[in-house]
């Protein structure tokens, strides 16, 4: 059984109970629009508050675990949020497209091999003009605590050579145990092609 999916047998800390403010902030300002796919969603917080805005979303994660609770928030809420175990290096076998990914802490688990088997994965289920929304944390954020892997700006704008590059802006990862939120990098990426 996975790190991952272990982790719900409780509540991992990056599990917040509510959608991470950066996302939040996403859809207020109108950027988060039409068919939507959450990838790594968890237990679908960010999904479910994309649902409730009138979305059509489908939320994705490898921890089946994670999608059992997220199916049970949907129902209990009467969203229609969707809900699936998948792989997320293999998004071709989702048979769809989507008009906007959003990743809230997906990204920085990916060795480098698996960024770019997972850029071609992303590139297959979203139209071409479609927008990719990423939370990733940064290497501004001290490695003294552990956790995931940092990312550098240079490391998304490699993985993502023949993207748009519509921002990577400084932001913060909400999770219980970082106080104001870990170091983060917020990405907003266009597919071209």
């Amino acid at each position: 059984m996975s790190f991952f999916n272990e982790a719900y047998f409780g509540t991992p800390p990056w599990d917040i109970g509510r959608p991470q403010r950066e996302f939040v902030k996403l859809a207020d300002e109108g950027k988060i629009t039409g068919d939507v796919i959450d990838l790594g969603c968890g237990t679908g917080e960010n999904a479910l508050m994309f649902a409730a805005r009138g979305n059509k979303v489908v939320g994705v994660d490898s921890a089946p675990l994670a999608i059992a609770k997220a199916k049970a928030k949907a129902k209990e809420r009467s969203s229609s949020a969707k809900f699936m175990v998948a792989d997320a290096l293999d998004l071709a076998s989702l048979q769809t497209s989507f008009d906007v990914a959003t990743d809230c802490g997906l990204f920085h688990t990916f060795s480098n091999k698996e960024r770019n088997v997972f850029e071609k994965s992303l590139r297959s289920i979203l139209t071409p003009g479609g927008k990719y929304f990423m939370l990733c944390f940064s290497e501004q954020e001290p490695a003294d605590w552990g956790g995931p892997r940092r990312v550098t700006k240079d490391e998304i704008v490699k993985t993502f050579h023949g993207w748009k590059v519509d921002s990577i802006t400084p932001a913060r990862f909400e999770a219980f145990h970082l106080g104001e939120g870990g170091r983060a990098w917020l990405s907003h990426l266009t597919r071209l092609r």
